[in-house]
Order: structure tokens, then sequence, then C-alpha cells
């Protein structure tokens, strides 16, 4: 396939384009390059025949679409969205206009190409639209699960978003007929992860001899889903999913914070003890838990497991190992966008 993939220097979106260019699929990576998005995390598939990048922002539905007819894409795989839970409770504005309003542009570009296709083609087209089991709201952590059933409850600013463009997807594929796909899923792991996010933000702190904050009391439970996993599974749905689906993608690793926390300090005492002997879990801090805190989020991928053959290759055991040791191998990757965020904060642009 020839598929257009957003957000394609992010995180997750890297993993997927490195993954279908090794399957051979054509890939075209649409990505603005905001503060998260990394072309180094695309080394690997730079100058490959079957990869292309392009500068531009889902919100610019002419460019877009232009790119679309450009490169004969036969779907769409959008994953480009602002995605930071505290970062969407600060400034909600930018979520809404990025996953909402730039998710409709995606649509309408979509559409438009897609009616200039024909026959089998128009026919095959699809739209992928990569979301968060967050939409979902929270868990007991009693029990329960998510099931591509479980009504809609989100509980911040980044998962209404997202909610939202959930529903214009659906509401494309009833009133245009656009043929999309959905996957919701757990919170992934891995190398290339944005040094803000949970794992990464403990693993480098820790490295550094800083604190190590955990919101609360670190009771908050996330099914933890490994990113190489989740890309496997993304490139399943799009070329095997039916068409006006939902598939849920979760690791079945199911972990409280603090647990992952620990988890960490433990694996860098065996792999970059400190100098002082001590274990990293002294420099765990607990913090005042954050507003809207979800307590738990767990998924039942039963029907992607039933109905396309997927499964988590990882455990979560062998999937943070290999995390924590490529964080620890390749400071090439993390170091610049440290001293990014470390000038940021000296001109007083931070959060």
């Amino acid at each position: 396939m020839r598929i257009l993939v957003t957000g394609g220097a992010g995180f997750i979106g890297s993993a997927v384009c490195r993954h279908l260019v090794k399957e051979n699929h054509e890939v075209i990576n649409v990505d603005k390059l905001t503060y998260s998005g990394n072309l180094t995390s695309l080394k690997e598939v730079e100058g490959r025949d079957n990869y292309a990048f392009v500068n531009a922002d889902i919100r610019d539905t002419d460019k877009i679409f232009e790119v679309m007819q450009a490169h004969n894409v036969d779907g769409v795989m959008h994953l480009a969205a602002e995605s930071h839970v505290d970062r969407s409770i600060d400034g909600p504005g930018v979520f809404v206009d990025t996953n909402v309003v730039g998710t409709v542009s995606m649509l309408s570009a979509a559409t438009r190409h897609r009616d200039t296709l024909s026959g089998g083609r128009r026919d095959s087209f699809r739209f992928h639209h990569v979301s968060t089991d967050e939409v979902y709201g929270d868990l007991p952590f009693d029990g329960g699960l998510f099931t591509e059933t479980t009504p809609y409850a989100p509980s911040s600013p980044y998962s209404a978003s997202k909610a939202a463009s959930d529903h214009f997807v659906r509401a494309w594929y009833h009133t245009y007929g656009l043929p999309i796909l959905i996957t919701n899923c757990s919170n992934n792991y891995g190398p290339y992860h944005f040094p803000e996010k949970l794992i990464p933000l403990v693993t480098l702190s820790a490295l550094d001899g800083r604190e190590l904050p955990i919101y609360g009391r670190g009771e908050n439970v996330r099914d933890w889903l490994y990113v190489d996993d989740h890309a496997r599974a993304l490139a399943l749905v799009i070329t095997a999913g039916k068409m006006g689906e939902t598939y849920n993608i979760g690791g079945n690793n199911e972990r409280t914070n603090l647990s992952v926390v620990e988890t960490i300090c433990d694996i860098l005492d065996q792999q970059k003890p400190r100098a002082d002997g001590k274990s990293y879990r002294e420099q765990i801090a607990f913090v005042t838990d954050r507003p809207g805190h979800d307590r738990r989020y767990a998924i039942d991928a039963t029907k992607i497991r039933t109905e396309l053959g997927w499964q988590p290759e990882e455990t979560f055991e062998t999937g943070i190992a290999k995390t924590v040791s490529w964080f620890i191998d390749n400071p090439w990757w993390w170091s610049p966008l440290l001293d990014a965020q470390q000038s940021l904060k000296r001109r007083g642009g931070a959060r």
C-alpha cells in the first residue's frame, strides 16, 4: 500500500513508519515538526526508496489533499495529535485545534482524494484514525476492562479532544461513506519516547540524580504496550481490518505508576549503578496529584486477537528492560531534546 502517515516524526508515528517501510509499503510521512516531532527517530529509513517526508500542517486541507494526490495514496494512518495530559490541562485550546479541527481537515482532504479514485482503488481506500483508551474515562481498581462498546467518558481536555475526533471520524463514515477504521490503544512505551512522558522522564531523571516525582501515592494503574507491538497491530488493522470497525489494542500489562518507577529503578541499579552504591528508589518523591487523574485503564484486546491474529510479543518485563537499556545507550538522541528544554526554561518559556 501507499500510506500517508500523519505525525510520523512522533513517538508512535516514527515506529509505524519504520515498521511499514520494512514491510515494503510506500510511506509518506507528513509532520509539522512541533516540539515532539523528531526526524532523527527515522534515521534508519531515511533514503529508502519507499519513504518520503513532507513538512506540512494537518489543518491545511488543500496542502494535505495535494500530497495525497501527488503520491496517489491508497490510505491514511492518522496519528498526528497533541497527547500530553498535563499540557492539555494548562492549555486546552491547542488540543482542540490539533486533535479536533486537524482531524476534520484530514477527513475532508481524504474524502476529496477518495472521490478522485476509480474502480477498485476507490473501494479499497481507507482512513485509519489512531486514538487512545483515555476516551473511555477510567475503571475501578478492582475490575473491569475497556471494550470497543464501552461508553465514552473522557476526564481531561486531552481525552475529550480525542473522543471528539473519534466521533467526527465515525460521522464521516456514516455521512460521506468514507471507509474508516479506529483503534484505541493503551499507554505506549519504548525507544524514541519523548522525555516528558513517564518512563523516559523517570529513566533520565534517575541517571541525572534528580527526584523521581510520582503523582499522589502512585496507585493509578495503566496497561502498558510496547511501541513496536503497537506498530504491528496498526499495520494489520489498515491492511486487514473491517471497514467501519473499532479495534482496541492493549499490552495485557497492568502496572501501578509506583510499580513502573520502581521497576525502572531496579533495572538501573543493575545496568548503571549509582556511584554511592545506593538504590535509585531513594530518589522517588510523591507529589500532589494532578486534576482529573484517571484511576485505572485496562484494555480488552480480544477482538483484534481473534479477528486479525494479533497479540503483543513483549511482556512488560522484556519491554521495559529493552527500553531502559536503549535510553542508557543512546544519549545522542535524547540529550539534544533535554538541552532544548533547558534552553526554553532559561528563556522563560516553560509551562
